[in-house]
């Protein structure tokens, strides 16, 4: 039997208006679809009536025993002849683990093609009015990981790297806060940096809290703010107060 074709899509950051055409038009075609926790359940009204959906959301404590399952349904499907679609919140390169399964597929001498998406960490900013980069403000910009710990022993971080980025997003670290701005004071940013954590960016639930690298803490703790949400910081924190566009959840954000 003649192997199916495999596509690591992007379903974007949640909003389901911003994946992209190609995105769509993959999961129009396709016999399964294999999606994440993250991924707007309104994408789903485009799979084919008959399309096999299968949802594989990760839940805290999983991570391995799901990934594991989800490239067994890779390989399989795609061994039965069927177009498979992985739909991954996000960017399927950016902590998407895209790059784990393009390589069991390519292990198993499966085609496939990767869909880039919009990720979260230029969309929520986008959406919360804090543009990443900005004339004489930011240059750089550095996407990290957040929620990795020194007593976990998984703080494989560069932190004295990371402080010389203008502008730096943290993603899946809201739990991880207060080390993060701890690490952050400790390896040279003022405490006065500015900071923005961003939850449900992109989506009709989003809330946006401001504050410091000193005072975010407290503040993301008195509004209750959870997963999934993206830390901002970085002098571009401010141009929210100029540019913020996007509607959020009234009587929520604490300033």
């Amino acid at each position: 039997m003649e192997k199916g074709m495999v596509y690591l899509v992007g379903a974007g950051p949640g909003n389901p208006k911003l994946i992209t055409v190609y995105g769509l038009e993959c999961m129009e075609k396709a016999d399964v679809i294999i999606y994440d926790r993250l991924v707007s359940s309104e994408l789903l009204r485009y799979a084919k009536k008959e399309a096999e959906l299968i949802y594989a959301g990760k839940e805290p404590g999983r991570h391995g025993t799901i990934q594991e399952q989800i490239n067994h349904w890779l390989v399989e499907k795609a061994n039965e002849g069927k177009t498979v679609v992985r739909l991954k919140g996000g960017d399927p390169f950016v902590f998407g683990r895209g790059g784990e399964e393009a390589e069991i597929l390519a292990k198993h001498h499966i085609p496939f093609e990767i869909v880039p998406g919009v990720t979260a960490g230029i969309a929520a900013a986008a959406f919360a009015g804090i543009p990443v980069t900005y004339r004489n403000i930011a240059t750089s910009f550095t996407i990290v990981t957040g929620h990795g710990r020194k007593e976990k022993g998984d703080d494989h971080l560069d932190w004295g790297a990371l402080v010389k980025s203008d502008t730096l997003a943290f993603y899946m670290g809201v739990g991880n806060l207060p080390y993060i701005c701890e690490q952050l004071i400790a390896h040279g940013k003022h405490a006065d940096t500015p900071v923005a954590v961003i939850e449900w960016g992109t989506t009709e639930k989003q809330r946006t809290v401001t504050g410091t690298l000193q005072t975010i803490t407290e503040i993301a703790k008195r509004a209750n703010i959870s997963h999934p949400a993206l830390i901002v910081v970085g002098e571009v924190v401010q141009l929210r107060e100029r540019i913020q566009w996007f509607p959020e959840r009234e009587g929520d954000v604490i300033e």
